[in-house]
């Protein structure tokens, strides 16, 4: 019952910027964490940056991409975003949000929800 909808996707530049984003909705109580992964043809899917929102916000990301993007929510739209500034060749995957999802109330179970994936191409 909760989707996970992407845009923000397309081609650019080396150097250049992009910024994904990903609203939840649905059957939803809570989110706790919430991230993006990208994946390449024949490799496996790999974290990017992930945020979590409790008592305290933490933020997570990958080495390849530290200094250059960023992640933020905004908990009142069940959104997460992903800023990614200079872009690189190696940049280019199909970025997929993820969320973690408490559907029921606050001690039940966490479902772990995947988007559609949008393509992201940096070029030379």
């Amino acid at each position: 019952q909760v989707q996970l909808v992407e845009s923000g996707g397309g081609l650019v530049q080396v150097g250049g910027s992009l910024r994904l984003s990903c609203a939840a909705s649905g059957t939803i109580f809570s989110i706790r964490t919430m991230g993006w992964y990208r994946q390449t043809p024949g490799n496996q899917r790999e974290l990017v940056a992930t945020i979590i929102s409790g008592g305290e916000t933490n933020t997570n990301y990958a080495d390849s991409v530290k200094g250059r993007f960023t992640i933020s929510r905004d908990n009142a739209k069940n959104t997460v975003y992903l800023q990614m500034n200079s872009l690189k060749p190696e940049d280019t995957a199909v970025y997929y949000c993820n969320a973690d999802i408490k559907t029921l109330r606050s001690d039940g179970p966490v479902f772990r929800y995947w988007g559609q994936g949008t393509q992201v191409t940096v070029s030379s």
